[in-house]
């Protein structure tokens, strides 16, 4: 089993350069499949989920052309079947884009039920209501979602809670929908609205994306379209985070500044320097952090994908700071790993209650999500010693070359996939 073996204690500096939002390039692939003509999508992260989802793509009958590493050419003229296989979706939780996406093209679907992070509980019940709403019948088969319509009509749909994957996938199968569509309590996230935009390129009639209302017209086709993904948003505050976590001196280059607000004014608020161009953040640390209250939140609040690195981040910050987790019930995993470390950190409920200690200290230690795998790999970095974070697979979900761009911030990280391989890079990283 892979992992990174990493020696604390040095600042990162230099420049870094933030690849196409996982999140938005998920379901962007996902809707290419609504519409018979080439697509070409740029900007798409090369990770383990947007892997896995082209694959099941594949799968029915799909043809994906790899024209570079991040550059993708798709034909979805001759779809062969609306059944997504178990063996793909298991491990991902976007598997439920292709049901918005097949729902609208073919009026059919069945994907089996998410896999991907363990975080807590997702319910998906705000999406059936949506493509209920939509006219169309579903019901949970065998590990499977099935939806079928004869047709699809638009309607008006008020979201009982924020609901990214809910929005995105209501607003695929609506795009393809009989009239008019309204969704309220809509997701505001970054990537909503970069799904919205694509759908637009392709010929969908979408207003009010980026506000809690949408407004959908119904087309009866899509056409092709170039497109490029947005920057990832959760990648840049990753590297923000670590950047002040090794009271570092960093560029993150290839960002909307506009999509880190909440986390640059967090940053600033605890001590950090942030200094914001047209398309780069710079952050840069050199004293002890100040402690601080934050609360995750739908955008244009505090992502919950950043609430690991920023508890990491505030375990060494002075006196007590409080983080509180509101959009999934189970967040707080890492924190006995953290602990091994040397955090002190008092868990109650869906509330972190962390008191900053001046340092932490090398362990070996697994990471248990995506998120929380790069939080616990920054706070490897500010360690004292040497540490192992197994289990990184699940970091490679969502963060594409992560080792290769810490160690070209100055860290001392190598990836090994054996126990010889660890010992040889323990000489590596002394040297």
């Amino acid at each position: 089993m892979e992992k990174y073996a990493i020696v604390g204690g040095t600042p990162l500096t230099g420049q870094v350069e933030i690849g196409g939002a996982k999140n938005a390039a998920l379901a962007i692939l996902a809707a290419a499949v609504m519409t018979d003509d080439p697509v070409t999508i740029e900007n798409v992260p090369d990770v383990r989920d947007t892997r896995v989802l082209m694959q099941a793509m594949e799968s029915i009958g799909i043809k994906i052309e790899h024209i570079d590493r991040h550059t993708v050419k798709m034909d979805s003229s001759k779809v062969s079947d609306c059944v997504i296989d178990d063996e793909y979706m298991k491990k991902i939780r976007a598997s439920y884009y292709m049901i918005g996406a097949l729902l609208g093209k073919y009026k059919r679907a069945e994907v089996p039920l998410p896999g991907g992070c363990n975080i807590g509980i997702r319910a998906i019940d705000q999406h059936l209501k949506g493509f209920r709403a939509l006219g169309a019948e579903v019901r949970i088969e065998h590990g499977s979602i099935v939806a079928t319509a004869t047709d699809l009509r638009g309607n008006h749909i008020f979201m009982d809670k924020v609901s990214v994957g809910a929005t995105i996938n209501v607003m695929m199968a609506a795009s393809m929908a009989a009239g008019k569509t309204i969704i309220e309590n809509a997701a505001k996230e970054p990537h909503v609205v970069d799904l919205a935009n694509f759908l637009n390129s392709m010929g969908a009639n979408i207003k009010g994306a980026g506000t809690d209302v949408i407004r959908i017209k119904g087309v009866e086709k899509l056409h092709g379209s170039n497109y490029a993904i947005i920057p990832d948003q959760i990648e840049a505050g990753t590297f923000m985070m670590a950047a002040a976590a090794t009271k570092g001196d960093v560029v993150v280059k290839n960002v909307i500044p506009k999509h880190l607000e909440c986390i640059t004014a967090k940053l600033q608020e605890i001590g950090c320097l942030v200094e914001e161009y047209d398309d780069a953040v710079r952050i840069k640390c050199d004293k002890t952090l100040a402690n601080t209250q934050v609360k995750t939140l739908p955008y244009p609040g505090f992502p919950t994908d950043m609430q690991p690195q920023m508890t990491v981040l505030l375990g060494t910050a002075q006196g007590t700071s409080i983080v509180t987790e509101s959009i999934f019930d189970n967040r707080f995993k890492y924190v006995d790993e953290l602990a091994r470390m040397g955090a002190n950190i008092k868990v109650e409920g869906n509330t972190a209650i962390i008191s900053g200690v001046d340092k932490y200290s090398g362990a070996s230690i697994t990471a248990p999500d995506l998120r929380a795998g790069a939080a616990l790999v920054i706070a490897a970095l500010v360690a004292d010693g040497e540490s192992v974070v197994d289990d990184i697979t699940y970091i490679e979900r969502g963060y594409e070359d992560f080792d290769q761009k810490l160690a070209g911030l100055g860290a001392n990280i190598v990836r090994v996939a054996s126990e010889r391989e660890l010992k040889m890079s323990r000489l590596k990283l002394v040297e």
